[in-house]
């Protein structure tokens, strides 16, 4: 059980951040999600978040705003006390050919999905390092382990994230904070809301179907649960078996 335990969840208005939001508040957590959801979306997830009986509070933020993620994180300890689990899911993307696609839509998504995981950890570390203990999942993709076509930017950010976390677990597996990632494939969420109707596509995942949100949910959990107390630097691809 989490029971006053506080986790951080960045996309957290909806997709894999909320359905994870969800998942750690049943399982006793109070909850904070980061998110760039209109306000409304994001209030609706806080309302189911406390139907289960425990805190939570929706922030609006921009992950990429180095200074914006301390004052935010600095925030959440002033109010919570503690921040024990950090679960980096916000991502974009901005999909074109290599050939043409243009510099802001690289940068676009190197800030949020690669620069933005690294925000969120380099400002919570001092305070998992302070209090000996702590836990990361940060959501990668299998686009970043075998690449995807059009996706140079969206694959590039993802391979990124995995550096990432092998290098803070082992920074940090000396102060008690594990640190993994999860690397999803086609999941149905709002941002692949196009892909559901390539059927080819689908055609191409072993399991012949997307996945769900709470699937992924499932093992980000896991992995932030003393059941995995002894795991650290993993990569936990959830993809229906496409890039085994």
């Amino acid at each position: 059980m989490l029971k006053d335990k506080t986790a951080v969840v960045t996309g957290g208005g909806s997709g894999i951040g909320r359905a994870t939001a969800l998942k750690l508040a049943a399982d006793g957590a109070n909850i904070v999600i980061i998110h760039m959801d209109p306000e409304e979306k994001a209030a609706e997830v806080v309302a189911e978040v406390e139907k289960l009986g425990v805190k939570a509070k929706a922030i609006r933020m921009d992950v990429s705003d180095f200074e914006a993620v301390k004052e935010t994180i600095d925030g959440i300890i002033e109010e919570f006390g503690t921040i024990d689990i950090l679960i980096n899911c916000a991502g974009i993307t901005r999909d074109g050919l290599i050939a043409m696609m243009k510099e802001d839509g690289f940068d676009a998504v190197i800030g949020v999905n690669l620069k933005g995981t690294f925000n969120m950890i380099r400002h919570a570390t001092p305070y998992f390092m302070k209090q000996k203990s702590g836990c990361i999942v940060n959501v990668s993709s299998v686009s970043g382990i075998i690449g995807n076509p059009g996706q140079a930017n969206y694959s590039t950010s993802k391979a990124g994230v995995i550096g990432l976390t092998k290098s803070t677990a082992k920074e940090l597996v000396g102060r008690g904070v594990r640190c993994n990632a999860v690397a999803p494939g086609f999941i149905a969420t709002d941002m692949t809301a196009n892909l559901s109707k390539n059927n080819k596509l689908v055609d191409m995942i072993p399991m012949k179907r997307m996945g769900t949100a709470e699937e992924v949910a499932d093992v980000i959990c896991f992995l932030a649960s003393d059941a995995a107390k002894y795991v650290t630097g993993e990569v936990v691809k959830v993809d229906g078996g496409i890039a085994m």
